[in-house]
């Protein structure tokens, strides 16, 4: 759909009552069953989840006024959900950046071929003086 349709239809719903645009909401539903070629894409699990609840309520018979008030309310918690989540893995991105830039260097090895071990520790040498500098 273009963005002028779609602009078009936002500003001819914003015009009618809740009642009406949740009827045009099942009327879209049944051309879409009808016509669509392919499914709509699915919303996110807390969208989903909104989407659920209102139709209980609908299917409840509520008023669009009791709906829209819930949904508003449901609408900011999935945002501060999404915000939170958002958060979450900008964290975890950033947590995977630093341990991934870190790197542990091999263990050096000795003389044999083997790594030193605790129980025989490396005997640091004597710094020697330099030359010209002999005293007695």
């Amino acid at each position: 759909m273009n963005d002028i349709l779609r602009e078009r239809l936002v500003r001819k719903l914003d015009t009618l009552p809740d009642e009406k645009i949740y009827q045009i909401l099942d009327y879209i539903d049944f051309l879409e069953s009808k016509y669509a070629p392919k499914p709509s894409t699915a919303p996110n699990p807390l969208k989903r989840f909104a989407e659920g609840v209102e139709d209980t309520l609908r299917a409840g018979k509520m008023s669009a006024n009791v709906i829209g008030g819930t949904m508003n309310v449901m609408n900011k918690a999935v945002g501060v959900l999404t915000d939170v989540a958002n958060a979450g893995k900008s964290v975890a991105t950033g947590i995977a950046g630093v341990a991934s830039s870190v790197t542990t260097a091999p263990p050096t090895t000795g003389a044999t071929g083997a790594a030193p071990t605790p129980t025989s520790p490396a005997v640091p040498t004597p710094p020697t003086p330099p030359p010209g500098d002999q005293r007695k």
